[in-house]
């Protein structure tokens, strides 16, 4: 019998102009404005790769994916939950489920959010749940200035 690990992962990028919005696997076409980053900025697929290499003891997206390799650069964030799937994989683990939490004003993510939980688990090859959550205006998310992630995952 495998003995369950649990991880945790955040993740938090910045709003900025002039780029498309990813988040949660998702294309948000009607966003004003983009996360910044090496790769698409998917601050929701990066906490949950962060959870699922810590839950492994497989180090973290910065050791695995390091803004260094050009060929990461633009990458989707679900292209690194695959990524990160055949890691644990390679392990000889396997994921059990993830819980994420995406801390922002924008976008509105219920009226989406099957197609991102779907989208998530389709990548990752196990279930995701995910939730949603506002600051009340408080910090940076509250702000406006950028998106936070925070995920939990369970490998065995």
């Amino acid at each position: 019998m495998s003995i369950p690990r649990v991880g945790i992962g955040t993740d938090v990028h910045r709003l900025v102009a002039g780029r498309p919005l990813w988040v949660a696997g998702l294309h948000w076409p009607d966003a004003p404005r983009g996360l910044e980053g090496h790769s698409d900025g998917d601050c929701v697929a990066h906490a949950i790769v962060d959870a699922v290499l810590a839950a492994a003891g497989l180090g973290d997206i910065g050791s695995r994916f390091g803004v260094d390799d050009p060929h990461r650069a633009g990458a989707a964030g679900l292209d690194f939950l695959r990524w990160t799937a055949e890691l644990v994989a390679d392990a000889r683990l396997a994921i059990g489920n993830v819980s994420v939490q995406m801390i922002g004003n924008e976008p509105r993510l219920a009226p989406r959010r099957d197609e991102a939980v779907d989208a998530l688990s389709g990548a990752l090859g196990a279930p995701v749940s995910l939730s949603a959550t506002t600051t009340d205006g408080l910090g940076l998310t509250g702000r406006g200035e950028g998106i936070a992630a925070i995920a939990v995952a369970m490998v065995h």
